[in-house]
């Protein structure tokens, strides 16, 4: 996925190995950007990462 700069839900929810549902709530609530093109809901390969280092921050401050 290196060579990709957005990724779909789906593969969003695999690579942060959590379910689908989950990456929809994600994305609805705004934690995870995404946008559409046509009917795709694309999700920055970027975002993706920022999403987890976010979590690592919250979870070091905790």
């Amino acid at each position: 996925m290196a060579d990709r700069l957005t990724c779909t839900v789906e593969e969003a929810a695999r690579l942060l190995g959590i379910s689908r549902t989950l990456a929809y709530r994600l994305v609805k609530s705004g934690k995870l950007p995404s946008f559409k093109v046509g009917k795709r809901r694309l999700i920055p390969v970027t975002a993706v990462e920022t999403f987890i280092a976010e979590q690592l921050s919250s979870a070091n401050a905790s």
